[in-house]
């Protein structure tokens, strides 16, 4: 009798499992709006308003096409001609895929120094600014010896552009390091790998790194948010601090039923119930790079009870490879991780905007002191030639302190 229940258990949540995946993919391609945000076509900067900066956020381009077909890059071209000088394009770490740039001796060097000299040579001609953050890829996966990767691709990047700060924060250490984009808009540049990485990570002044005890940085970051509530912040880093896909602990029906898909994409070998041990293992406990992991876990809790303090921040980072805003206690946090490959992002919840697109954010700041972020993405399959639409548009609401008052704090 038990046997029969569980055979019948089984091919019940199998074929329930096999319509729900036949739902998602159905979908998976269609951006998910919140309801207040349903008519973002109608919505538009004022008409008198004069585009003083713009920044773009290349999140994850470690697998970008390198011979001029990429529909993403060829996006980003577009946008640096639009913009001209009055630009940054950040990239969101994760910039070389598997292992970042490793020493010469290493097999995957060959490949990862010609990708890494093909992101450059798109940077070298365009007159903004040109900034690489480090993700978890860049520093061996996250694995031992990841600093001695990551120092290697630092000085590639910082000598080949001849700018000392195109690699932020230098030498691997957390941060926070702030740049005046323009009046009124300051960006924060943090490492947030620092937290998750495994084995050596700098610290100290023989390192490199200002402060010799991690518990500085946080004193520090609170200072700069606190001396600059009159301006809007742009805070930049790898991992999301609200996520709606992989790394948030969201998954799919398909990877509960075909768990080994997780290894690679193609194998297809049911394990209903067996295959859900999986996904509950990540959501509950997380690898190194899952917010449920405990480093991951304890990094995102300080730096919210920090954020949360104030109500100027738009948070932006990759590390999930999908486009998705979320709006907290009056701060905006963004993931713009679909440079070079698309996963899984969940509709709904705190979201108010997902999709499963490659494409990019880009923050537009004008004049009249207005914010906007704009989704560029590319649909897969088009000629590459085709533009890139804009599938969302919003403006980022914040309340900021004149200047006087926050100097008083």
């Amino acid at each position: 009798m038990l046997l029969y229940f569980l055979i019948i258990s089984t091919v019940l949540f199998l074929v329930f499992g096999l319509f729900s995946y036949w739902q998602e993919l159905k979908y998976r391609n269609k951006p998910f709006y919140r309801l207040s945000d349903v008519g973002w076509r109608k919505c538009f900067p004022k008409p008198e308003a004069k585009l003083v900066h713009s920044i773009a956020f290349m999140g994850d381009v470690g697998y970008v096409a390198i011979d001029g077909t990429d529909p993403v890059m060829r996006l980003l071209e577009e946008w640096q001609q639009n913009t001209g000088p009055d630009g940054s394009v950040l990239f969101l770490g994760d910039n070389l895929y598997p292992v970042g740039l490793p020493a010469e001796t290493h097999r995957h060097y060959p490949a990862a120094k010609e990708r890494l000299d093909f992101l450059l040579g798109q940077m070298g001609a365009y007159e903004g600014r040109k900034i690489f953050l480090s993700g978890n890829h860049d520093w061996n996966k996250g694995r031992k010896k990841g600093l001695e990767y990551v120092l290697r691709q630092e000085k590639h990047v910082v000598d080949t552009l001849q700018d000392e700060s195109s690699y932020l924060p230098r030498h691997g250490c957390p941060g926070p390091e702030t740049i005046q984009l323009a009046d009124g808009l300051l960006l924060v540049i943090i490492n947030t790998q620092w937290w998750v990485q495994r084995g050596e990570k700098p610290m100290g002044t023989a390192q490199g790194c200002p402060y010799d005890n991690i518990e500085e940085f946080f004193v520090r970051l609170n200072q700069i948010l606190r001396r600059n509530r009159h301006q809007r912040i742009v805070v930049a880093a790898h991992h999301p601090l609200y996520s709606n896909a992989l790394h948030g602990g969201k998954f799919t029906i398909k990877q509960h039923i075909f768990p080994l898909t997780a290894a690679h994409k193609r194998i297809y070998v049911p394990l209903p119930i067996f295959g859900s041990l999986y996904p509950f293992y990540r959501k509950l406990f997380g690898a190194y790079e899952d917010m449920s992991h405990r480093k991951y876990r304890k990094m995102r809790k300080r730096l919210l009870r920090i954020f949360h303090q104030y109500s100027n921040i738009v948070y932006v980072a990759g590390h999930d490879h999908n486009l998705q805003h979320f709006e907290v206690r009056d701060n905006h946090y963004i993931v713009s991780g679909s440079g070079s490959k698309t996963s899984f992002v969940k509709k709904g919840g705190k979201a108010t905007f997902t999709l499963e697109q490659r494409g990019f954010f880009v923050l537009n700041y004008y004049d009249t002191g207005e914010v906007w972020i704009e989704a560029l993405a590319v649909t897969e399959g088009e000629d590459v030639s085709l533009p890139g639409n804009v599938v969302f548009r919003k403006e980022l609401r914040t309340i900021m302190q004149p200047k006087e008052l926050t100097q008083q704090v």
